[in-house]
């Protein structure tokens, strides 16, 4: 193993937020790859749903739910983790949405502790936050490159694929909004935001690569020492673009 390598494995996860069409989940299954991490994604859905004895379809239609997206974190780590939930089976969660909340959150931090995986939405840039050894990553692109990217994909007219991007942006953000009381857009959420529009999808993932190794070497560091700050020198004089506080600018007569 190389040395870069051995650097980034002291890493525990990596979260993808992302548009829907912005290329967000083809990243992650690309960078789950070239780790050799655990991608936890639709994938493990289709795995669930198998061994629950429900069609691909039935679970594809959840997700598609605001509260579907829930649904999918806890099968993806049944799946991971199946002694965590005991004999109960996972509906039994559905009935309390505090509860199933809850229990993804739980969840979702085992999976980062047993490490090396890539979480892809499920709020788990919330879950983890207080976590140092995980890195937080947004994939955004303009919506004329989304809907190009969903129509070709997807194979659907330009029409639907701009419906199906607002229709799955809205339930994700409500989602977001109104069980961890946060806007998925907001840039503090994450450790870098990375945009599509300009930058092609292996490069997104050399990017992530390289932040994962410089994130990874600052694990040692006390928290109190990070910032832009570090090592800096003050300015020798006052900075060129200091304003005071506005002083009104009062027209003579």
């Amino acid at each position: 193993m190389s040395d870069d390598m051995e650097t980034i494995n002291q890493m525990r996860a990596v979260t993808i937020s992302r548009e829907y069409g912005s290329g967000g989940g083809e990243i992650a299954a690309r960078l789950a790859k070239r780790l050799e991490w655990q991608l936890i994604d639709h994938e493990i859905v289709e795995r669930v749903a198998s061994e629950m004895g429900t069609s691909i379809q039935e679970a594809e239609a959840r997700d598609e739910r605001t509260e579907g997206v829930l649904e999918r974190a806890l099968n993806s780590m049944v799946y991971l983790n199946p002694g965590l939930m005991g004999d109960a089976l996972p509906v039994a969660f559905l009935a309390n949405e505090a509860t199933y909340r809850e229990t993804v959150n739980k969840i979702i931090g085992a999976a980062a502790a047993r490490g090396h995986v890539v979480i892809v939405g499920r709020a788990s840039q919330v879950v983890l936050s207080p976590r140092r050894d995980v890195l937080h990553v947004r994939v955004i692109s303009a919506l004329e490159q989304r809907v190009a990217y969903v129509m070709q994909r997807e194979g659907v007219d330009q029409a639907a694929a701009q419906l199906r991007i607002q229709v799955k942006d809205h339930d994700r953000a409500r989602y977001f909004e109104t069980e961890y009381h946060r806007k998925p857009d907001d840039p503090h959420l994450y450790d870098i935001v990375l945009n599509t529009t300009v930058l092609d999808l292996e490069s997104v993932v050399d990017v992530i690569c390289l932040a994962l190794q410089q994130k990874a070497k600052l694990l040692a560091v006390k928290t109190g020492e990070l910032g832009p700050a570090t090592g800096m020198a003050r300015y020798t004089g006052q900075p060129e673009d200091f304003r005071p506080p506005a002083v009104q600018d009062h027209e003579v007569d």
